[in-house]
């Protein structure tokens, strides 16, 4: 069974939490240390609940669905073993009004099972439990948030200066603790900045810029991490095919040092000359001849790839701003980026293999030519929405063959076009439709896929059903409808 997904929110240390004298929490089993974190508080009186986290949560419960006899039999360790599969980080158990006190059989399973348990004295309701969990993880975003913005700001100074490429890496290197480090296009270290880590640390990390350098005959990642002796190692290829790399080494890796280190590697990509292999002024050339009517394929070649992949990309916790479309658009290795009202648009060629991007949810579509680059863009669309949807970091378009390429293209559009006239004037009906057809009818996936809550979900599937005189639960109809949308 796969990691379940965890929300995309600072986390909260439980020590944090087991801190707060007004709540009198106290923990009586399980592991504890600075390493336990939570994202969030959910109450439930469910015998099974796991169908109802989402991972990271500190499940609070007052024991209102413990049978009788449930001391004597395996309940206790069935109930643990469901909320450790989903994902929960701690439980906490509230004393009066059903228990005066925690059943030992569940003290016993939460140990056996490494879940903390918490003891819930009776003053303290389970709201100000959850008040409290959502207090400390908005003084976490914001500390976090703060952290990122002031690393922005210095690093844009230290690239105005009349030595840019060592002041960006001092800053770095000050920013997250550690060292960073430029390589050259042959591996050498150009220049360097921080405390200077072990041999072992350094030759470590210079061998990870291998990984991301780009190679002859074979595609390369634009960003790879490892973990020697304690120490976080991160590099990141710059620009579309330069050569050159940043390596950074710091004593942690959380997503504000990934965003502070993406930012410095944006600007060195534009410091380090990503302009002198000529790919900028082949860019501007394709701009113009498309603006001018020239078709794709014949601009194409000028952007230096026969083939391409289309990229979607959302961040989780915020809309994207230019700095992050920028740093994705790097570490992905394209120049060519998009940025929408609410999505990153990348453009890349079909030998980079893209991969998840912390923070980011990605759709990625499949290898197109020039002249199919609108089908891809709807294929990433796709794509991102079911990422979203399955709380996945990257889904890629399927490639097989279908029934659907059976019928003229002429015609499937023109039955597509007759079956959903009803709806076709309301984009937010069509696509709550196609959204909730794509995750088989599951209401909170596709509030979660739109950002909208489930009963609005409800009522715009009923009004599809009413506008189009169809019965939604009935598989043939689904299918049809299914196979139209993917026409418009």
């Amino acid at each position: 069974m796969p990691d379940p997904a965890v929300p995309p929110t600072p986390p909260v240390p439980l020590a944090s939490l087991l801190a707060r004298e007004d709540l009198a929490l106290r923990q009586i089993a399980g592991p504890s240390g600075p390493g336990i974190v939570i994202h969030g508080a959910h109450t439930s009186e469910m015998s099974d609940p796991y169908p109802y986290l989402l991972g990271g949560e500190l499940l609070l419960t007052a024991g209102v669905h413990i049978p009788e006899a449930a001391g004597s039999g395996t309940y206790f360790d069935d109930y643990v073993s469901r909320i450790v599969a989903a994902g929960g980080a701690a439980l906490g158990f509230g004393l009066a009004p059903v228990h005066d006190t925690v059943p030992r059989a569940l003290v016993a399973a939460c140990e056996a099972y490494g879940l903390p348990l918490l003891e819930v004295p009776p003053q303290t309701t389970f709201s100000g439990v959850a008040r409290a969990v959502w207090q400390l993880m908005a003084q976490a975003r914001h500390a976090e948030l703060r952290r990122v913005t002031e690393a922005q700001q210095s690093l844009a100074s230290a690239a105005a200066r009349p030595d840019p490429v060592p002041s960006v890496l001092r800053q770095l290197a000050q920013r997250v603790g550690g060292w960073a480090v430029l390589y050259g296009t042959d591996g050498t270290e150009i220049a360097t900045a921080g405390r200077a880590p072990a041999e072992e640390v350094r030759g470590a990390l210079g061998e990870l810029a291998g990984v991301v350098r780009p190679g002859d005959a074979r595609p390369s990642p634009t960003s790879a991490t490892d973990t020697v002796t304690g120490t976080h190692l991160s590099a990141y290829a710059l620009g579309a095919g330069q050569g050159f790399v940043l390596g950074v080494a710091a004593p942690q890796r959380d997503p504000a040092d990934h965003a502070i280190a993406s930012v410095a590697a944006v600007l060195l990509s534009l410091l380090t000359g990503e302009h002198q292999s000529g790919t900028g002024a082949a860019r501007s050339s394709a701009l113009v001849r498309l603006l001018l009517g020239a078709e794709p394929e014949a601009v194409a070649p000028l952007l230096g790839a026969g083939r391409w992949l289309v990229v979607h990309a959302r961040p989780e916790a915020h809309a994207p701003d230019p700095v992050a479309a920028s740093a994705l658009g790097a570490a992905l290795g394209s120049p060519l980026v998009d940025l929408a009202k609410d999505v990153v648009r990348v453009l890349l060629p079909a030998d980079r293999e893209p991969a998840a991007h912390p923070g980011w949810a990605l759709g990625v579509s499949g290898p197109v030519d020039p002249r199919e680059w609108p089908a891809a863009d709807t294929q990433a669309a796709r794509a991102l929405a079911r990422a979203r949807a399955t709380r996945a970091p990257l889904v890629r378009h399927g490639g097989r063959p279908a029934l659907a390429d059976l019928v003229p293209g002429g015609e499937a559009e023109a039955y597509a076009r007759a079956l959903l006239a009803p709806v076709a004037g309301t984009p937010a009906l069509t696509d709550t439709l196609r959204t909730w057809l794509s995750l088989h009818g599951s209401w909170d996936r596709t509030a979660v896929a739109l950002s909208v809550h489930r009963n609005t979900v409800r009522q715009r599937i009923a009004r599809c059903g009413a506008l189009l005189e169809a019965d939604l639960d009935d598989p043939d109809v689904r299918m049809e409808l299914w196979f139209a949308l993917r026409q418009l």
